[in-house]
């Protein structure tokens, strides 16, 4: 299938986060340019995108977003990179529709800023818009989902239900931060106010029809000072 199809999807990059979590080992600058390697995190996900074929991205931020605009600029290698910088915490839902002017195709992929999955972006489109589905999410399985909480899917690969961060120790699936999500459903996010699409929308949109795309690409996430710690290792060549 033709690289070309891809520009009927425009990726969006949840940017915006406050990094809390963060701040006793990143407290200078946004989540998505702590280092890793001598290189911003963001550059991990934007290189992910360019090899996927993608020619244009859309940033969501927020908290000290000029920053990133200032990083980055206009462009990575043969990406066109648009930003929206909400002026006030929108959430993750409430992010995308203001950026939703940008999203000028029938679908988007969404990337959260602070975890990677190795799973292959184009591939996930490719399924998905074939079997037209309104919403996907790539699910990654790991050794204990306690930070995360699970997701279910029944044979179909149709999302059952979101169990939240419990203390149960165990291996599950958890939701990757990778989404495709048809625009029409975007419309439909509440404007005016804070709206998760994670904790708020996902739940609603279950009755709709989500499909978990179950990958064992390589996760991680830098949402915690624990877990950033790692991402040195993890984006290390390996020998």
């Amino acid at each position: 299938m033709s690289k070309p199809i891809l520009a009927d999807c425009t990726p969006v990059i949840l940017a915006g986060g406050l990094g809390n979590r963060l701040r006793s080992v990143v407290s200078d600058r946004p989540k998505v340019l702590a280092e890793v390697n001598q290189k911003p995190f963001l550059t991990y996900l934007l290189e992910q995108l360019h090899r996927a074929g993608f020619r244009k991205t859309v940033l969501c931020t927020g908290y000290l977003g000029e920053h990133i605009e200032k990083n980055f600029g206009s462009r990575y290698k043969h990406l066109a990179l648009f930003y929206s910088q909400e002026t006030r915490p929108l959430g993750t839902a409430g992010a995308l529709r203001l950026a939703l002017p940008l999203v000028q195709t029938k679908s988007a992929i969404i990337l959260n800023g602070d975890s990677f999955c190795g799973a292959s972006l184009d591939k996930f489109y490719f399924h998905y818009q074939k079997r037209k589905v309104s919403a996907a999410i790539i699910l990654a399985h790991v050794s204990d989902a306690r930070r995360f909480g699970k997701v279910f899917v029944d044979a179909q690969g149709r999302v059952l239900h979101f169990l939240e961060k419990d203390k149960k120790e165990g291996s599950g699936w958890i939701n990757a931060g990778i989404y495709l999500v048809k625009k029409e459903l975007l419309r439909s996010i509440p404007s005016g106010g804070p709206v998760s699409l994670e904790k708020q929308l996902f739940p609603q949109w279950i009755q709709q029809g989500i499909y978990g795309h179950q990958s064992r690409a390589r996760f991680m996430d830098i949402g915690t000072a624990e877990s950033y710690n790692c991402a040195d290792n993890f984006f290390s060549p390996k020998k």
